[in-house]
């Protein structure tokens, strides 16, 4: 049995050796578990790139895959999944928020309970009031918007299984959302609770533009409820246009005597008629980028070097 890490990494050069010192060690308490370590530079601007080489040059278990530029967590992820060859394959971040102790749990319920895939559910988090409520609260709205079953609180920390594995990487979309996709594929899925630990060092390398990114990568991929949304929306401005006509022409038969300059209600349609169509065109651009986007089917990623212990 042999079980695969995908570990990307982005600028964490003051906590990658702890975290491989930590990751290490936990295996060494199941000596029947082989594993391999599949590390993803996604373009790191650090040292991040020199401890990976260490690493692979004093352990055989570590493979280094060196991209040519940041492509972005979700595609690291991808990369590390077409290059790992384990049974079953683990996602989890190097920040030390996804503590290693918790892989052997996903290991357990994937080899007793039958489980093809395993969620790594968050019980608590380490992180700030408004991070844990934008959370809390995009994951339930996506998942009330589309058919997909979507794991609540859950992030990329899961178990594989090698079938599973094989069938995710025939997915290469671009706007990629990892654990929707996971999702959607059905196979026998199961979760694992822990509480997420803070981080070790360094900063969060998802600040609020990028999940704000992930979020619509997220309903773009798995929604169509906002185009819909325009659909009910201009049936509502319609609504209220014909109430205004309605209005306007009712005053000019019945009430020719009072003068009304209008001007108030006529910013106040133009500005809300004028928001609308802004909105609305953002949206609908939000899916035309992305339909752009893959069809000019560009590589995913660009690898500059693949690092093993043999080759350093």
């Amino acid at each position: 049995m042999l079980v695969s890490y995908v570990l990307p990494v982005y600028n964490e050069q003051d906590g990658i050796q702890r975290f491989h010192d930590e990751l290490v060690a936990t295996l060494a308490e199941r000596p029947e578990i082989r594993y391999e370590l599949v590390y993803v530079n996604d373009g790191s601007a650090d040292g991040s790139l020199a401890t990976l080489r260490d690493l692979a040059k004093n352990d055989p278990q570590v493979l280094v895959i060196d991209f040519a530029r940041n492509f972005g967590h979700q595609i690291a992820i991808t990369a590390g999944l077409d290059e790992a060859s384990g049974d079953a394959v683990i996602i989890m971040d190097t920040d030390l928020q996804d503590p290693p102790r918790v892989g052997l749990q996903l290991i357990d319920a994937w080899l007793h309970d039958g489980a093809e895939i395993v969620h790594a559910r968050r019980r608590t988090r380490q992180d700030t009031l408004f991070k844990r409520a934008t959370a809390h609260a995009y994951y339930r709205l996506l998942r009330s918007w589309t058919d997909v079953d979507i794991p609540l609180d859950t992030g990329d920390f899961r178990l594989l299984d090698r079938r599973v594995v094989d069938e995710l990487r025939r997915f290469r979309e671009r706007g990629r959302f990892v654990r929707g996709i996971v999702a959607s594929m059905g196979f026998r899925q199961t979760e694992v609770l822990f509480d997420r630990d803070e981080r070790f060092a360094g900063e969060t390398k998802y600040p609020l533009r990028k999940m704000a990114r992930l979020a619509i990568d997220g309903v773009t991929g798995f929604s169509t409820v906002p185009l819909r949304l325009i659909t009910r929306l201009g049936f509502l401005v319609l609504a209220m246009s014909v109430v205004g006509i309605a209005y306007a022409v009712a005053m000019r038969i019945f009430r020719p005597d009072i003068t009304v300059s209008g001007w108030t209600m006529l910013m106040v349609v133009m500005l809300f008629l004028g928001g609308t169509q802004m909105l609305s065109l953002g949206v609908l651009g939000s899916y035309i980028g992305r339909t752009y986007t893959e069809a000019q089917a560009r590589p995913l990623y660009i690898v500059r070097q693949v690092i093993r212990h043999d080759n350093d």
